[in-house]
């Protein structure tokens, strides 16, 4: 099914994860547009623009849940990377920077949309045309590369989602399979040591099948209802983990306040992966009915994402303290209410698999497919698709440690896109109007952090990941905790 097709359904214009960006082909079919291949939104077909839009309510039900996924489980253990109370109130910092640089996107893109008469511009356009806008005549006459870097970084965001989901596939199927013979209906006890199993890779490997065949469905119809289906699934497991944490939290006094600040780059990059939601924005508000409200959906939305990943990730690593683990569903208790709670979660992140990769497949797959004759367009798109779930996997089992995972993603792409390009961006389309001397230094203040956090992220990352290449431990455990 042709994408310029299934763009033409106002019922998928509403679906966030099908909304992130639209391929190459339709966009070029689409008058007044630049052809590029970012993430654009499936409104931009002229089909779309007489559909009525989505509702205030809407937005912000689908602005919050394009920030639910295996970050907020994450979090708990982020905030033992951070202390108890220094990562709390740098979750706090984060989600308002997030929040603030989301604002400027929008300010800048509404700009160039009145600019040059258009409907919607994407993130891509919008730092190609801030850049031409800049007075530096080597950036404008290199705007396009400004696309391209912001390509790069969705592309290596998105393939680092569908990595992390493997990896949390196999722990978590891991320990239910350990977990089966001594599974109890009693959650107020612990239970012995359980039966090791094969190694976790292996586990990323049974389930490359299934994710290949997920990802051979291109109709956005079927997907919409995978995406229907792992809302469901997580929104349930949520709030059991949660009712469990509240049940019984230990005496917090012996937990550090401000933990070592090599392992705060861990948190900073599991944080930012978790608010990794930027992509997003720009496709939600191009289709609300009244646009204007949307600054005030977008920090509302985002002020309740920040609350609940503060309450989460706090509670969670009061509840286990240093026990905590990389995903908080590994230090649920042996008992099949919890265990249920994992095989939930592994169907919800199995069917946004799917979501996740369609956005970078719909970038890079109509790129390739325009070289070569139609007779080899359909085995080539295959191909592609396979090779791409392929290297997911192959790229999950080099990395099989979650925590590190979120932090790689978080630090390498997220900081890119949230932190360092929206900032620079608002300099360099408002600098030749005058930009306030505070407005500049708040900017430049905003990027160098986003660039720290980049560098000491991802050098951090990597430097665990070496040294625990020879005897790599692995985030899933065999001991559950009452």
């Amino acid at each position: 099914m042709s994408m310029a097709k299934s763009a033409r359904s106002p019922q998928e214009a509403v679906d966030l994860d099908l909304d992130l960006r639209s391929p190459p082909e339709s966009a070029k079919k689409l008058p007044n547009k630049d052809s590029g291949f970012l993430d654009g939104s499936p409104s931009e077909s002229p089909g779309l623009e007489t559909t009525k839009g989505i509702t205030a309510f809407q937005t912000l039900v689908h602005l919050v849940k394009g920030n639910m996924g295996t970050g907020v489980l994450g979090l708990p253990l982020a905030m033992k990377n951070a202390g108890i109370l220094m990562g709390p109130l740098s979750l706090l910092a984060i989600g308002f920077i997030s929040c603030h640089s989301m604002h400027i996107l929008i300010r800048c893109a509404r700009r160039f949309c009145h600019r040059f008469n258009k409907p919607f511009m994407d993130y891509g356009d919008t730092v190609m045309h801030g850049l031409e806008a800049n007075p530096s005549a080597w950036l404008r006459n290199h705007a396009h590369w400004g696309r391209r870097i912001v390509t790069f970084f969705l592309i290596v965001t998105q393939m680092g989602f569908c990595c992390v989901y493997i990896v949390f596939l196999a722990d978590n199927l891991k320990q239910v399979v350990e977990a089966v013979n001594s599974t109890t209906n009693n959650c107020y006890y612990k239970t012995e040591i359980l039966t090791p199993t094969m190694d976790s890779r292996l586990y990323m490997l049974t389930f490359l099948p299934f994710l290949v065949l997920i990802v051979l469905i291109r109709n956005l119809r079927v997907l919409t209802v995978f995406s229907l289906l792992a809302n469901i699934t997580m929104l349930t497991s949520l709030i059991i983990i949660v009712q469990y944490i509240v049940q019984e939290i230990p005496d917090p006094r012996q937990l550090p306040l401000v933990a070592n600040w090599k392992t705060y780059s861990l948190f900073f990059g599991t944080a930012i992966f978790s608010f990794e939601s930027i992509g997003v924005v720009l496709p939600l508000e191009n289709k609300m009915k009244d646009a204007r409200r949307f600054p005030v959906i977008l920090s509302l939305g985002m002020s309740i994402v920040t609350a609940l990943y503060v309450s989460v990730g706090s509670l969670g690593y009061l509840r286990f303290g240093d026990d905590v683990k990389a995903s908080i569903t590994l230090n649920l208790p042996n008992c099949w209410l919890y265990q249920s709670v994992k095989i939930l979660y592994i169907v919800g992140i199995l069917c946004t698999y799917a979501l996740q990769f369609y956005v970078p497949a719909e970038i890079i797959i109509p790129l390739a497919t325009s070289r070569v004759s139609k007779r080899w367009a359909l085995p080539l798109d295959l191909f592609i698709r396979l090779a791409m779930v392929s290297l997911t996997c192959i790229l999950a089992i080099l990395i099989p440690r979650l925590d590190l995972v979120l932090s790689l993603v978080g630090s390498l792409s997220g900081s890119a896109l949230a932190f360092i390009i929206p900032p620079l961006l608002e300099i360099s389309t408002y600098y030749s109007e005058g930009l306030s001397p505070i407005t500049i230094i708040k900017d430049t203040l905003i990027s160098i952090l986003g660039f720290v956090g980049f560098v000491m992220g991802t050098y951090q990352a990597l430097d665990e990941l070496i040294q625990s290449g020879d005897s790599p431990t692995f985030s899933n455990s065999t001991i559950f905790i009452q």
